[in-house]
C-alpha cells in the first residue's frame, strides 16, 4: 500500500484532487454536414483542433472541483459558439459523427511552420486507421492528486526519493484504474445511435469508440508497471518494432502523462504529473458533454482502488481488462449490468465507511443500473428514431443557450 487510507490526515487530503477536461467535438453546418471552413481559433490555448480541421478540442484549465471544470467548459463553449454563429456553424453534441458522404469531407488538421509534423502525424493516422474512425469524439479526464497529499504520503512511505514515490503512486493507480475502466465505460457510455454512413449500426454498442471496432491499436499492448523506467521501456519496444509511431499512438484506456509535451523523453525527465482517463463519451444530455457527478465518481473510484489488496496486473490481466472495456461498450449487456451493480455495492460499503459525505455519488451511479436509466438507453430513446434531425436541433439549442447567456 502506497499510503494508509485509515490515517486521518491522509483521508482528509484524499477528498481533494485536481481535474481537467479535454472535450472533442465536430463543427457542423446548418444542414448537419461537417463544416469545411478552417479552424477559427488559432490563438486560443484552450481551444485547439484534434485529428481534422473541423474537429475542435476544448481544453479546460485545472480545478479542484468538478463543478468548476464544467463552468470553465461552459465559458469555452460560449467563446466557440459566439464565433461559430458568425459562420452559421454548430458544435455537434455527440461522440458519434453526423452523416459522412466521403473522406474528402474530413480535412486533416493543417499545421504549418514548426508544427508541421503534427499534420504529418495525422496523415499517418489517416492511412493506418482511416479518417472516419478518427472522427469519433470523446472526453479525456485528467486527474491528479494534490501536492499536499503526495508530499504527506511520501513522508510516511519509507521511500528515500520523492520522485520515485510519486511515479510509483501514479503507476499503481494507472494499473488499477485500467482494471476498472469497464465500469466507467458502462456508467458513462452515451453513443448508442449512429448514422448509417459510418457503418456501425444503432443499438449495437453503447459506446462505439470504446467497442471492439473503436479506438484501439492493431494489437493489445502489454505494459510494465513495475517502475517508470520499465513502463517507458515497454512502450519504446512497440515504437522500435514499428507498431507505434510514438507514445501518442498508444490507444489505451488510461495513460500516465508528464507535464507539458506528451513524449517518453518528457516522461523520463520530468516524471508522472497526472493520469489521463480516455474512455468517457461526449454526453448529449449535458451541455458540456459531461456531468460533474461522473467526474466526482472517477475520483471516488480511485479512492476505492486504494483500499484493494496489491496485485501484479500481468499480461493476462491486462488483456482481460481490455476485453472487459469492449464488453462494457456493448449495448444492453445484462452481464455487465449485474457486474456493475455488484462493484457499486462494494464501493458503497467503502464510501459509507470512509467517505460517507460522498454517498450521493454512488446513489447517482446506481440509478443508472435500473432499466431504462443508463445514459445509453436514454440517448437511444431520445434520438434513435431521427439521429440527424434531432441531433441538429440539439446542436442549435445548445448554441443559443450557451452562446448568449
Amino acid at each position: 500500500m502506497l499510503y494508509d487510507i485509515k490515517n486521518d490526515v491522509i483521508k482528509e487530503y484524499l477528498k481533494q484532487a485536481e481535474f481537467g477536461i479535454e472535450r472533442e467535438g465536430l463543427r457542423i453546418c446548418s444542414d448537419g454536414r461537417l463544416a469545411q471552413s478552417p479552424h477559427p481559433f488559432e490563438s486560443n490555448k484552450n481551444i485547439d483542433r484534434d485529428f481534422c480541421e473541423n474537429q475542435i478540442e476544448l481544453i479546460s484549465d485545472v480545478f479542484t472541483a468538478p463543478e468548476k471544470v464544467n463552468a470553465h467548459l461552459l465559458s469555452l463553449q460560449k467563446i466557440v459558439n459566439s464565433r461559430l454563429t458568425e459562420n452559421d456553424e454548430y458544435l455537434w453534441p455527440f461522440s458519434n459523427p453526423p452523416e459522412i458522404r466521403g473522406e474528402e469531407e474530413i480535412p486533416v488538421a493543417k499545421y504549418s511552420g514548426s508544427l508541421k509534423n503534427k499534420s504529418v502525424y495525422r496523415q499517418y493516422l489517416a492511412r493506418k486507421y482511416g479518417k472516419i474512425k478518427m472522427l469519433f469524439s470523446g472526453i479525456h479526464l485528467n486527474f491528479s492528486f494534490t501536492n499536499e497529499l503526495v508530499r504527506t504520503a511520501f513522508e510516511q512511505s519509507g521511500y528515500e526519493s520523492f520522485s520515485d514515490y510519486k511515479n510509483d503512486l501514479y503507476l499503481h493507480f494507472a494499473a488499477r484504474l485500467t482494471q476498472y475502466t469497464w465500469l466507467v465505460v458502462y456508467l458513462t457510455a452515451a453513443s448508442p445511435v449512429a448514422d448509417a454512413s459510418v457503418g456501425t449500426g444503432s443499438n449495437v454498442y453503447s459506446s462505439v469508440r470504446c467497442s471492439d471496432i473503436g479506438y484501439w491499436n492493431h494489437f493489445t499492448p502489454i505494459l510494465d508497471y513495475s517502475s517508470l523506467d520499465s513502463y517507458i521501456a515497454s512502450i519504446q519496444k512497440y515504437i522500435d518494432d514499428g507498431n507505434l509511431r510514438s507514445v501518442s499512438e498508444l490507444y489505451y484506456p488510461v495513460r500516465v502523462k508528464p507535464r507539458g509535451a506528451n513524449s517518453l523523453e518528457a516522461l523520463a525527465e520530468n516524471g508522472i504529473n497526472h493520469l489521463e482517463l480516455r474512455v468517457i463519451d461526449v454526453n448529449p444530455l449535458s451541455r458540456t458533454g459531461i456531468f460533474a457527478e461522473d467526474i466526482h465518481f472517477v475520483h471516488l473510484l480511485i479512492l476505492y482502488l486504494a483500499s484493494l489488496p496489491e496485485n501484479d496486473f500481468n499480461g493476462k490481466d491486462q488483456i482481460k481488462a481490455i476485453q472487459n472495456v469492449k464488453s462494457a461498450a456493448v449495448f444492453g449487456s445484462e452481464d455487465i449490468r449485474q457486474n456493475a451493480i455488484s462493484v457499486l455495492g462494494d464501493i458503497r460499503l467503502f464510501t459509507e465507511k470512509y467517505f460517507p459525505v460522498y454517498s450521493n455519488i454512488i446513489d447517482y451511479q446506481l440509478k443508472k443500473t435500473e432499466r431504462g436509466q443508463s445514459y445509453a438507453e436514454k440517448v437511444s430513446s431520445l434520438f434513435g428514431d431521427d439521429y440527424m434531425n434531432k441531433g441538429l436541433a440539439l446542436a442549435k439549442e445548445y448554441r443559443e443557450v450557451v452562446g448568449y447567456v
